[in-house]
């Protein structure tokens, strides 16, 4: 039986639930603060109570709002694509659109983070200046909001990024402020982040770093980061993450160039030959291979940011044909297997809900209620990672006739 793959409306219309989905569950005020928003860290919630005690004492996860920051960006460029009026919204009129909202969760970061944009991670503040820069690129009354609040964040972070890109270790970025590590991680989202600002001398230096010290030849994808040891050697973590490829993905396409491009087709082709598995029962929507996940924490962003960049490299017309086409596979697969394994939350789950949402699972090729059965505490990283794949598929250019 042939399958049926969906048609652009039908992905425009799965990124929309998934989008309402996460916004319902885990979106909220800062402190019931007015023009704020932020993402709980795990939803059902804890009790009020604990959550106001708590809140300033656990860890809130920077990192993961900057990537909610990004899913908003997504979802409001879909809101401008359809038009831009209320009923274009992702969640419909009388709510807020996705642009206001990514710019009241821009002002609920900073708040959180003590009033500033600096934390102790490089990788970290390189994603939230690269979604604030997305957010710039929005037109339309939803794109106003914060310009002038995001061009300082911009010039703010981009003195850290100077400050964690040095000569040790031949180049490259530091990871933290513990200046001891340097890795993919940080380096490959500050050169993005540096090409898209026009900073382009120095994100090639980053890009070729990157390429002399921890791109590995033999399996083609970039490994994880490099230090010294005490005998002043360098010494390379090994070890292969799927969300590393993707950063260096896109770094490579907006510094472009033939090196550049032709390294990018053989990244692609290495996350199709060693970073998929195959999907398995509810999920496998026709029996085809996924992306494989990363586990809950920060691990349950991996695939999602990946397929962000996978969805350029899909559109970019300068690769070749087969390595476009393989990166809109992965990117249509793994959504498909995310959406299909998806389950609705049920009455009695948390706090009552305006609308139907969805936990989607952590894993492609299981289904949610396998990984997260009713009960079970769900991760804020998890969903955004759907989020951000279903949004990735949404945005693919449909297949000419």
């Amino acid at each position: 039986m042939t399958r049926l793959d969906p048609s652009p409306a039908e992905r425009q219309d799965r990124a929309n639930h998934a989008a309402r989905s996460v916004t319902a569950l885990f979106g909220r005020r800062l402190f019931f603060l007015p023009g704020t928003h932020l993402g709980a860290v795990q939803w059902p919630p804890p009790a009020r109570r604990t959550y106001l005690n708590g809140t300033l004492l656990r860890p809130w996860h920077y990192w993961w709002q900057a990537h909610y920051v990004d899913c908003l960006v997504d979802a409001g460029r879909r809101e401008l694509a359809n038009g831009g009026t209320p009923p274009d919204r992702f969640n419909g009129p009388g709510h807020p659109g996705a642009g206001r909202l990514a710019s009241r969760l821009i002002t609920g970061i900073r708040l959180r983070n003590a009033f500033t944009f600096v934390n102790n991670y490089y990788d970290d503040m390189a994603w939230l200046a690269l979604a604030a820069l997305r957010l710039d690129t929005l037109a339309g009354d939803d794109g106003r909001p914060g310009r002038k609040r995001n061009a300082r964040l911009r010039a703010s972070l981009t003195r850290q990024f100077d400050a964690a890109c040095t000569d040790d270790l031949g180049g490259g970025a530091f990871w933290s402020k513990k200046h001891d590590f340097k890795n993919t991680p940080a380096t490959a989202p500050i050169a993005l982040y540096l090409a898209r600002s026009g900073r382009t001398a120095k994100a090639r230096e980053l890009l070729a770093w990157l390429d002399t010290t921890l791109f590995d030849p033999i399996q083609g994808l970039y490994l994880d980061g490099a230090r010294l040891n005490p005998a002043g050697d360098v010494v390379v973590e090994r070890a292969v993450y799927t969300y590393n490829q993707g950063p260096v993905l896109g770094a490579l396409l907006e510094v472009g160039g033939e090196a550049n491009l032709d390294r990018a087709s053989v990244v692609v082709d290495a996350v199709d030959r060693l970073l998929t598995i195959q999907a398995g029962g509810a999920t496998a929507h026709g029996g085809g291979r996924v992306l494989r996940c990363e586990g809950t924490g920060d691990g349950g962003l991996f695939t999602g940011i990946l397929c962000r960049y996978l969805a350029l490299a899909s559109a970019d017309e300068r690769l070749p044909a087969a390595t476009r086409g393989t990166a809109a596979r992965l990117v249509t697969d793994t959504a498909d297997a995310l959406w299909s394994g998806r389950r609705r939350v049920e009455a009695g789950e948390g706090k009552p809900m305006r609308s139907a949402a969805s936990i989607f699972s952590l894993h492609a090729a299981k289904p949610a209620s396998e990984t997260h059965p009713p009960g079970a505490v769900v991760e804020l990283s998890t969903q955004l990672q759907a989020w951000m794949v279903l949004e990735a598929a949404a945005a693919l250019t449909p297949p000419c006739d």
